[in-house]
Parts: structure tokens; sequence; C-alpha cells
């Protein structure tokens, strides 16, 4: 289980794997994803939680089975889990950012330069 943050179940780190490779093109719209048996192997987790955790993109409808040959990603699928993501953005970040600026007497312009500045920052500490 090398790699699995301890705090959140496995099978829905897995999901949150898959939605990944789906957002980024690793997985495209109807192309296959490796099996249950593959995700369990690979990742060395029980077979039961690979499959719990592909069964949650299958309720979402994200991920179809083809009896006998396997499970696909369904179309549309890349622009149901960026609407998801960018309203959980919105949500969970965005929204209370905005909130923290207002009680610290930011205005929206500064909060925008901010923003802009974190931006361009990228990925540097």
């Amino acid at each position: 289980m090398a790699g699995f943050d301890e705090s959140r179940p496995i099978f829905l780190q897995l999901a949150e794997m898959l939605e990944d490779g789906i957002i980024s093109g690793a997985f495209p719209e109807e192309g296959q994803i490796p099996s249950i048996t593959e995700y369990s192997a690979a990742l060395k987790i029980n077979p039961a939680t690979a499959l719990k955790g592909i069964n949650l993109l299958v309720e979402d409808g994200l991920v179809y089975k083809k009896r006998g040959v396997g499970m696909f990603v369904s179309t549309g699928a890349k622009e149901k889990l960026l609407h998801k993501r960018r309203e959980n953005f919105y949500v969970n970040l965005a929204r209370p950012t905005a909130q923290e600026a207002r009680a610290l007497g930011l205005s929206l312009e500064e909060l925008q330069k901010m923003m802009e500045r974190g931006y361009k920052d990228g990925d540097r500490a």
C-alpha cells in the first residue's frame, strides 16, 4: 500500500487516481482502463478494494463495463469530471478564500492580484 494516504480510504484514493487519469487523457473516453486484477496486483491492494473504487466511477456514469471485455471510460466523462472538480474547487477553496479575504479587509482587486501572483508562481515554493 505504499503511496497511499493512511488517513483516507484506499478505494477513494483509487477512484481519484482514475479520475485524474481521465482528466489528463491517460484514460481517454471509450478507452479501456486496467482490470480489477491489474489494479490490485500493481497497487498491492485487495481486489475487493479495487472493485469498490472502480464501482464509484461506474455509479457516477464515468466508467462502464462491457461484459467479458472489461471496463471503459464513458463518453463525456472528462467534461463531467472537470465540472465536478471546478464546483468542488469553488466550494472548498475559492469561496472560503474570498470569505477570508473579506475578513482581512482585502479588496477584490488585492485578492485578484494575490491570485495572479500565486498562479504565476506555480509550483515554486
